[in-house]
């Protein structure tokens, strides 16, 4: 692993950590608030991401045939890995809540601390080997509906 890949590797956890210590600023602080939120809003899906992007980057976006814009597929995949990231760490803090609800035990620190933990845990998770693109057939198999 090389440092670049280290460092992308440990900057959602360090945002995470990062927003835990700045609950220790007053309570009305913009920069505890923005803190918080850009965590909560893209750290755990950073992490999330970054355990299965091997296995998105195995099969990339496919253009429309009379493609004008050549860089239809790298642009498609960025803002495809951009809506994961938003919409896995909205997930994870949705059932970090819920679990949290249903425990009895809900309060936003921990709801924080467990979104840091869990974001902690997926980027030291080591990462999937891609498997080579299946080619597609334009033909039908023997047998099949279509």
């Amino acid at each position: 692993m090389t440092p670049q890949e280290l460092v992308r590797r440990m900057l959602p956890p360090f945002a995470g950590w990062l927003a835990l210590a700045a609950l220790a600023l007053p309570g009305g602080s913009p920069l505890r608030g923005a803190a918080v939120g850009v965590f909560l809003a893209a750290g755990p899906g950073a992490a999330l991401v970054g355990v299965c992007g091997p296995v998105l980057r195995a099969r990339p976006a496919r253009g429309p045939a009379d493609s004008r814009d050549p860089g239809f597929a790298r642009h498609s995949d960025l803002l495809e890995r951009l809506m994961l990231v938003v919409l896995l760490s909205a997930g994870v803090v949705m059932i970090v809540a819920t679990v949290l609800i249903a425990t009895h035990t809900f309060s936003a620190q921990r709801v924080l601390l467990a979104s840091v933990l869990l974001t902690t845990l997926a980027a030291v998770c080591p990462r999937p080997r891609a498997s080579p693109p299946v080619p597609r057939t334009s033909k039908p198999r023997k047998g099949s509906a279509l």
